[in-house]
């Protein structure tokens, strides 16, 4: 597996990661499979989360006995100094592992970034971590341009996690550059679009133009990772005709999605946009058990939208919220009738 240097954090990683999160559908026996066969194919790169539910047991179950050579991040959403010393032993105890390589600040946003960086916050808990030996380095993860600019520019972090794929490329304009400039490394998220995009081929090609980044896709079988490796290992970009296959995909996929930055919140009605947005990616992803009290919390706080307009006038890319929202309620009732 081709290999490249995590920024200034010094750490050699494979090109291509194990993305935790759908391992949480398939039983601890499928998942220590199907990371075994990453660690086959050369993946030394393993992401997850303290609210992956299941996610780090299972993978602490897969690496226990396989850790030398292995770079394990994981994150947590966490404000508070306490509570995030506490998830750090948490992932501690369930990755079986006295050390975890890159810790991340998870989902952070300009709002939550007061109180993270505060007196006691989260980002002095992860201080503390790190001079204790728990953790080796610090990251973070972020759904907004603009934050995560701000953040790339801040000594204290050395990695930055945002997606980027064939659809979302915006950070290419920008945060790509400054990350470089400041010479973080750059792990890509979603970079299958959070499962709308369904060539890896494509994907992973348009990928490869960007030798420095990591991907983190997220995996559930052995034959998904046999898969994206052999397209990493090959190093081969997009052919002419395959942008313009690409470009048409894209283009069918049009603009109408949600990209997660939250500058849409807070509603007036309290309703989670961009948990109502993104639904179908939850469904994907995640179990159903995991997904129910979000659907009906939907059901509840949809119909309440008043239709103001503040969310349009917030949202960067010009989405027709309101209409969103009621296209994805029928998405939430059809959820939740095939599932109750």
């Amino acid at each position: 597996m081709r290999k490249t240097i995590l920024g200034k954090t010094g750490l050699e990683v494979s090109a291509v990661g194990f993305g935790g999160i759908p391992i949480m559908r398939v039983s601890e026996r499928d998942a220590v499979k199907a990371i075994h066969r990453a660690l086959d194919v050369g993946v030394t790169f393993i992401d997850t989360a303290a609210c992956y539910g299941d996610s780090q047991t299972k993978i602490g179950a897969a690496i226990h006995d396989h850790r030398d050579g292995l770079v394990i991040a994981t994150k947590s959403g966490a404000v508070s100094k306490d509570t995030i010393l506490a998830d750090i032993q948490q992932s501690r105890r369930q990755l079986q592992t006295d050390f975890i390589d890159l810790y991340q600040l998870h989902g952070v946003s300009q709002g939550a970034w007061e109180t993270i960086s505060g007196p006691d916050g989260a980002l002095e808990g992860l201080l503390t971590a790190k001079q204790a030996g728990d953790i080796a380095h610090i990251g973070f993860t972020c759904h907004c341009v603009e934050t995560a600019k701000k953040l790339a520019r801040n000594d204290l972090f050395e990695t930055v996690q945002f997606p980027y794929n064939l659809v979302a490329r915006e950070p290419g304009d920008e945060l790509i550059p400054i990350a470089r400039e400041h010479n973080m490394g750059f792990i890509v998220m979603k970079p299958m679009c959070g499962g709308q995009f369904d060539d890896a081929e494509l994907a992973f090609k348009f990928l490869n133009a960007f030798p420095d980044l990591v991907a983190i896709p997220g995996i559930e079988r052995p034959e998904e990772i046999e898969q994206i490796a052999a397209i990493v290992e090959s190093g081969n970009t997009l052919t002419g005709e395959e942008a313009a296959r690409a470009d048409e995909i894209v283009k069918r996929l049009g603009k109408r999605f949600c990209r997660r930055c939250g500058y849409c919140q807070p509603c007036p009605q309290e309703i989670p946009i961009t948990s109502a947005l993104i639904f179908e990616s939850f469904v994907k992803r995640m179990p159903p058990e995991n997904v129910i009290g979000m659907a009906q919390n939907l059901i509840e706080k949809i119909p309440q939208c008043l239709e103001c307009g503040k969310c349009v006038e917030k949202c960067p890319y010009d989405l027709p919220i309101p209409e969103l929202l009621k296209e994805q309620i029928e998405v939430v009732r059809q959820f939740l009738a095939e599932s109750t």
